[in-house]
């Protein structure tokens, strides 16, 4: 080799060494970022035994490509990394990480350690029949459970050892960035009982509520949760004291104590990774719905009611993120895009939903990325929903996350339930519908389900919109008009009853707004658009709105002008 090509040899190493993932917090809103250059993850958890053998992953990772996916997310399993005490085994680490790069997917692998969905089912055998170096979590009646104790020195250690060294191997065989973050544990929380009554988490328990936490609560009085604020006010709203003095003698006040201490936990991982990595480091929530009470749901986790608990505990953690399952995805959501805490969804139930949800929270929510679960389970044919929603958001990606928090974009979530919405810029507003409130699609009165729909709304200057989504009606108008009229539209699409027509009689608006151009438009690789084609006559119902059907996917540019 030439002194030339040995030079280009290590600058090209140098360089990849250099390059690193993290959680970039400069810009208008957390991304996370490779090499500097933000990353939207469009991702897919695998069921939690896909993984766990060479032919397996073999299989199911070029199907993930094909769905679209950028992103994998897939367990790393204790029992498997280290099945004799000392002795690890990284060759499947190794086989997702070599996969991912054949297929051109990132990684975000989850540590399933000490805890998997609240038990310690995922611990190495050796360290499952030895209770009494690690002992378990017990109830107020005594009963052991299938729960290590967090209160157990050993138990960190013994989990602490594994991580970090399959983390640094992780770090040193993945040179090019090819896993993006770290999941800590998975789904962590008491169930049976609220806290764990073992003689080690008593004696924790009696040492009453840690200063730590109570400077954080007093620093961050204004921001935190209401029903943890509320509780410490109900108790007096002491400096100090016991746990039952300070929240109340209650179930929910065991569940502070046992959050407080997983967060701890957590924090002591979490530290020995950022000492290895700057990959993003987070938590997942098994969620508190359905009415339950503590116990009856893992409890103790980072759960939205507990996260000013779980940020003073744990502040090497990046972000807590929800694992959504029940009804009411919005809701979820919101309560865990905060400014405190940046929204990262890992699991979400798999459905022909999960495309408009992938729109929605990352137009409205600056979102980091979504994940249904179980993927390699879905369909992966080009027209599958989820497929070809991610196929638009891959190629919108650019300019998606050039908006992120610049309060230039919004998303819509549109159902049967909920088929409206309006968003105002400036002197414009766009009324966003459901496209089977149009009157010419038979399926929107045959009575099958509406499909949940969604679109992002960009707005490049005071006269010019992308939309990006599938199944949105979206109708321009200046604020000075009355707004679009209610009522059962014609096949010309005005209303039936001349309602319409009898208003304009009266019309005193300053202003209307018309569509002066729409088009479809290609994405390219730093933003910039190109016409695909132009929309007019039919497919703008002769000027009147701008649509997208729900067998569709696309991106819209929509020029606009005022006239009187």
């Amino acid at each position: 080799m030439n002194r030339i090509a040995l030079l280009i040899a290590f600058c090209a190493v140098f360089f990849v060494g250099g390059a690193e993932v993290r959680l970039d917090r400069t810009g208008a809103a957390p991304q996370v970022s490779i090499d500097g250059r933000p990353f939207l993850i469009l991702g897919g958890e695998l069921g939690n035994s896909s993984a766990s053998c060479d032919a397996d992953i073999e299989a199911i990772f070029p199907r993930l490509a094909r769905m679209n996916l950028n992103t994998v997310l897939v367990p790393a399993y204790w029992e498997l990394t280290e099945p004799v005490e000392g002795q690890y085994d990284f060759s499947l680490t190794d086989k997702v990480i070599d996969e991912a790069r054949r297929n051109g997917l990132k990684v975000v692998f989850l540590w399933f350690g000490a805890w998997k969905n609240s038990m310690s089912c995922y611990a190495p055998e050796w360290f499952k029949a030895d209770t009494k170096r690690f002992p378990r979590a017990r109830t107020a009646a005594g009963r052991p459970l299938e729960i290590a104790s967090a209160f157990s020195p050993a138990v960190l250690e013994a989990d602490g050892r594994a991580f970090s060294a399959w983390l640094k191997h992780v770090d040193e065989v993945d040179r090019d960035n090819t896993v993006l973050m770290i999941q800590i544990e998975n789904e962590i929380g008491m169930l049976e009982d609220a806290r764990d009554h073992s003689a080690l988490a008593d004696a924790e328990y009696a040492k009453g509520v840690p200063a730590e936490l109570m400077k954080h609560l007093a620093k961050n009085k204004k921001s935190l949760h209401p029903s943890l604020l509320a509780k410490w006010k109900d108790a007096g709203m002491k400096k100090a004291g016991a746990w039952a003095d300070v929240f109340g003698d209650d179930r929910y006040t065991d569940e502070y104590f046992m959050a407080w201490n997983y967060a701890r936990y957590v924090e002591a991982l979490a530290r020995m990774a950022r000492a290895i990595t700057t990959r993003p480091l987070y938590v997942n929530a098994a969620l508190n719905s359905r009415g339950r009470r503590p116990g009856e749901y893992p409890s103790a986790g980072p759960l939205a009611h507990l996260k000013d608990i779980w940020h003073a505990a744990a502040p090497t953690v990046d972000f807590l993120s929800p694992d959504i399952y029940d009804s009411g995805f919005p809701a979820w959501v919101s309560q865990y895009a905060l400014p405190d805490n940046a929204l990262f969804i890992p699991e979400v139930k798999r459905e022909d939903r999960n495309g408009a949800q992938a729109y929605y929270v990352f137009g409205h929510h600056d979102a980091l990325g979504i994940s249904p679960f179980s993927i390699e389970n879905g369909s992966d044919a080009p027209s599958a929903p989820m497929v070809a929603a991610y196929a638009t958001l891959r190629e919108a990606m650019p300019l998606i996350a050039a908006h992120q928090g610049r309060n230039t974009m919004d998303a819509v979530m549109l159902t049967a339930e909920e088929p409206e919405r309006v968003l105002v810029y400036g002197d414009t507003r766009i009324t966003l519908s459901h496209y089977f409130t149009l009157p010419w699609d038979a399926r929107a009165t045959s009575g099958e389900p509406w499909p949940d729909k969604a679109a992002i709304i960009i707005r490049l200057a005071p006269d010019e919109y992308v939309i990006v989504g599938s199944g949105v009606v979206a109708k321009f108008e200046h604020v000075s008009e009355g707004g679009a009229p209610v009522g059962k539209l014609g096949e010309d699409g005005f209303l039936n009853d001349g309602a319409e027509r009898a208003a304009a009689a009266g019309y005193n608006a300053a202003q209307r707004v018309g569509l002066a151009r729409v088009e479809e438009v290609a994405v390219g690789a730093n933003g910039e658009l190109t016409r695909v084609r132009t929309f007019n006559g039919d497919e703008t119902h002769q000027g009147r709105h701008v649509r997208i059907s729900v067998d569709d996917n696309k991106i819209v540019r929509v020029k606009t002008y005022n006239y009187r």
